[in-house]
């Protein structure tokens, strides 16, 4: 009992109500509440709380930003000091960056019913079954709209008219289509008669099916046998949309399902042509589904259905590895059958570990589905752990579960310790593995609602979000704040008569530290140089072997020929819907890549100061700059400039925390730099590979190949990888050091401004500032009543009676 007095003693400390009082132009509070409703009443609580806080923090901001305008004139005249003031007012400051989830499994492991369960809508997105899967790239959302939406993109940013014999045919997404269309055709074209054994090898080949597919799905029957001026000319077999967005709605979640159906899933090409949305898909770049008022997931996550490989479109593909790079979650999802081994599996898992070294992924976790299937006599018979009875299907389905969970962790932490750190944030998730069952999840024939643990996928959904939503609103007050001491101190009309001093001594001192800053990022970035090294030299040993890995196909080039030429269209990559992705640009580069990758993490992860780790030498620097301010303030008795010692502390620290997205975003241009490099350097001998036809036309191409790749090493192919990817980390040190400088330097113009004559005629904004001030200090009673309830919370949970599994054997 002594917990519960520890905390029945405390009370959460009340939050002035007043400065909670909801803004003009704000939703209504049951909006507000409507949007939390995913949330039990615990994280509820502190989210209206920190909702509240944002809210009237854009109230101050908005008064101060229109006093400034009604006293001063925006004019040429007026200094940037005042400029720069009023673009750090933050009032169009998104509340919180999406939260992007991915689900990234190969076709069938069940992505999309994942999705329905999650969103607690059976039949939401169409589940892939033998001859059905998903097109494109799904992403699920909520929002305040009333209805159901699905935005549909289609490929081009622009629609342009062509010509057909009648005159000018229906518009098309044109640009992106017509590169795509080239290639297909040329896949689709034959030199000679074929004998009926080849042409049965010709049809079976993935590459020419995939390309039929495509043609059939537009323009009918016997597109494949047209050429490209033809198919130029053809009118497809529906009316292409002159916008390049297609929008649905509907009021209930089954009609726009209803609706959205054709456009997401693709069929074989024995496939119904009763569809139209599905004679579209070839053109679909993406779609964004939007549900209103989510009880269960949260507005502010995005949950994206992603497809196992890229797509032999240039615009689809590389929008796939985007929208993997961008995603700061990803779920590895694999059934139950699938995920003890299999190439599929692994290549997931290797390039959701490449999303943590080039984007901005910090969590991966294995999802193993369908675990409902178990076939009880077969896992009786080859049961070898523990000796306690089984005495139902549940039971079985549960201890295989949990045997599952703790040899995929292990493996799964085995695998992410060789690419990454030992101390990196991934590694120190408590679930890396989930074992979930949506069947049983409707059903809940044997398993409970939480032992199909889609009810713990959600709750790391909201703690995800309502983590980063604190960690925003209390970024966002605290810069609220120091913008407000900064404007109120300008009204001040006392001039201290060391001013000058102050400011010029911490010019200097900036300047020192950024050349130390300069001289710990060439240090840091040194690092790379050793395993870059090691790497080249290995790859150069290793290259014919890996490619011919690539090149060789255990069945000979049965249903290879063509996927060989559509790899040499495309630049020595090709990514189809079923297959596994070909990438030998990656492949040959693979040995650098195993080389590099720890150290690369490590570069670019957070924590406390090595000599490997980019960011926190930035936290030294910011940290210095912080303390010699303090310094200077005490030493000089700031007795004016309290203020302006705080925003300067302030600022600081609101620039320095920036540079993490800019070095984030240049992180994969860094990784990629090396594949990139190859594929440049390898473009001439591809180019030359497409164009071979006739008979043994595939050795052809591969000894094109396997002869400009040894002709390109010889010539310090990868020494001029290694250069450039050495080059992109020096332009990274430089874009650093420029940004540093460059607002630093203004910040520090600002700050020096006083006394010029202009600031004497700013509006009085000490209401605004004593508002701000108690903003700024409710912080940490929100954080401290957020303590106080989740700790009642987790009490409550220890002492209630746990919930027992469904009775039903």
């Amino acid at each position: 009992m002594a917990e519960m007095e520890d905390f029945v003693g405390q009370e959460p400390q009340p939050v002035d109500d007043d400065l909670f009082k909801e803004p003009m132009k704000k939703r209504r509070r049951s909006d507000r509440d409507q949007r939390f409703r995913a949330f039990p009443s615990v994280e509820q609580s502190a989210l209206k709380e920190y909702e509240k806080l944002e809210s009237r923090t854009r109230r101050v901001l908005s008064n101060t930003y229109q006093k400034l305008i009604q006293s001063v004139f925006l004019d040429d005249s007026i200094p940037n000091g005042v400029k720069y003031l009023m673009l750090l007012a933050l009032i169009e400051k998104p509340s919180v960056d999406p939260i992007y989830i991915g689900l990234f499994g190969s076709t069938g492991a069940g992505k999309s019913s994942l999705i329905n369960a999650i969103i607690q809508q059976a039949m939401f997105l169409p589940v892939s079954g033998e001859s059905i899967c998903t097109s494109c790239i799904v992403q699920v959302s909520s929002g305040c709209c009333e209805q159901y939406e699905a935005k549909i993109h289609l490929l081009s940013d622009q629609c342009f008219w062509y010509l057909c014999p009648k005159g000018l045919g229906p518009p098309m997404p044109w640009q992106e289509w017509k590169e795509e269309l080239k290639n297909l055709t040329k896949l689709l074209h034959r030199t000679e008669e074929l004998s009926r054994e080849e042409a049965d090898v010709w049809d079976r080949d993935e590459a020419v099916e995939e390309a039929i597919c495509k043609l059939q799905m537009l323009y009918g029957r016997g597109a494949e046998r047209k050429n490209y001026e033809e198919l130029l000319r053809a009118k497809p077999k529906r009316k292409i949309p002159t916008s390049r967005i297609i929008t649905l709605k509907a009021d209930e979640a089954e009609e726009l399902s209803v609706k959205l159906d054709p456009y997401i899933r693709t069929k074989r090409r024995d496939w119904d042509e009763g569809s139209a949305g599905a004679q579209m898909w070839p053109l679909i770049k993406h779609v964004e589904v939007t549900l209103p008022k989510s009880e269960l997931i949260p507005e502010g996550v995005v949950l994206v259905d992603i497809p196992g490989t890229g797509d032999f479109n240039n615009k689809r593909d590389e929008m796939w590895k985007k929208t993997i790079d961008k995603c700061s979650v990803i779920w590895v999802i694999s059934d139950i059958e699938r995920v003890s081994g299999g190439r599929a599996h692994e290549d997931l898992l290797n390039e959701s570990i490449k999303a943590c070294q080039r984007g901005f992924c910090r969590d991966i976790a294995l999802v193993v589905t369908k675990t409902d299937k178990l076939h009880l006599p077969e896992y009786l018979r080859e049961r070898k752990v523990g000796n306690q009875v089984i005495q139902s299907q549940r039971e079985a389905i549960l201890e295989r579960n949990e045997m599952i969970k703790l040899q995929r962790n292990r493996i799964l932490k085995e695998k992410l310790k060789r690419k990454l750190l030992t101390d990196s944030k991934v590694l120190e998730a408590s679930d890396l593995v989930y074992t979930v069952s949506t069947q049983e999840y409707w059903q809940q024939a044997l398993l409970a609602e939480e032992e199909t643990e889609i009810p713990k996928l959600r709750e790391y959904i909201r703690k995800r979000l309502l983590d980063k939503k604190r960690r925003m609103v209390t970024k966002y007050v605290t810069e609220a704040f120091g913008l407000l001491l900064l404007t109120d101190s300008f009204n001040c009309t006392e001039n201290p008569p060391n001013e000058y001093l102050h400011v010029s001594g911490l010019r200097r001192f900036v300047e020192e530290k950024v050349q130390l800053l300069e001289k710990a990022m060439d240090q840091c970035f040194a690092h790379i140089a050793r395993p870059l090294q090691e790497g080249v030299r290995r790859a150069r040993t290793s290259y014919r072997r890996i490619l011919g890995a690539c090149l060789v196909r255990s069945r000979g080039n049965q249903g290879f020929h063509q996927t060989l030429k559509a790899v040499c269209l495309k630049n020595g990559v090709y990514a189809s819907r079923t297959l596994a992705r070909i990438d030998l640009n990656e492949a040959i580069t693979q040995p650098i890549y195993d080389q590099i990758d720890p150290v690369f993490g490590g570069i670019f992860r957070a924590g406390p100061p090595t000599g490997s780790a980019l960011m926190p030498h930035i936290d030294a620097f910011k940290h210095s700059l912080q303390e010699k301010m303090t310094e200077i303030g005490i030493r000089n008795g700031w007795k004016y400039d309290s203020y302006k010692k705080s925003f300067l502390i302030q600022e600081i620290s609101a620039i320095l925390g920036g540079l993490e997205g800019h070095i984030l975003r240049r992180k994969r241009r860094i990784y990629e730099s090396l594949s990139t490099s190859v594929q440049r350097d390898l473009q001439p001998c591809y180019e030359e590979a497409a164009q071979i036809t006739g008979r043994k036309a595939c050795e052809r191409m591969k000894d094109v190949i396997r002869r400009g790749v040894d002709r390109q090493v010889a010539e310090g192919m990868f020494e001029r990888a290694q250069e450039r990817m050495q080059h992109q980390f020096q332009q990274l040190k430089n874009g650093v050091t420029e940004k540093v400088k460059g607002s630093i330097a203004t910040m520090l113009t600002l700050a020096s401004s006083q006394g010029d004559g202009l600031y004497k005629e700013l509006a009085d904004v000490k209401s605004e500032y004593r508002e701000m001030e108690k903003l700024h200090r409710s912080l940490r009673e929100v954080a401290e009543n957020a303590v106080l309830r989740r700790g009642m919370q987790d009490f409550l949970m220890r002492m209630s009676p746990s919930k027992a599994g469904p009775p039903r054997t």
